[in-house]
């Protein structure tokens, strides 16, 4: 299943308000699990960005690399 990012708010505001009540907490609520499991996703879409903007690089480094290939006359093989 995948979560916008409403979604995934709206399940954080919950487990958050689940975390204040402390002792009072609903029993069996796995809060602190689903706590790191957000956690985890807001980390994995930081990791995401960040491997895109390197293959956005990447690939804007291979142009260039083309482009002056290009301009001597010479084309690879």
């Amino acid at each position: 299943m995948i979560l916008n990012a409403s979604q995934l708010n709206a399940i954080r505001q919950h487990n958050d308000e689940e975390l204040r009540k402390g002792q009072f907490a609903t029993y069996g609520y796995p809060a602190h699990t689903i706590r790191d499991l957000l956690n985890t996703v807001e980390a994995m879409k930081k990791e995401k960005k960040k491997w895109q903007r390197l293959a956005q690089e990447r690939g804007q480094t291979l142009q260039a690399i083309r482009d002056m290939l290009g301009s001597n006359g010479s084309t690879p093989e």
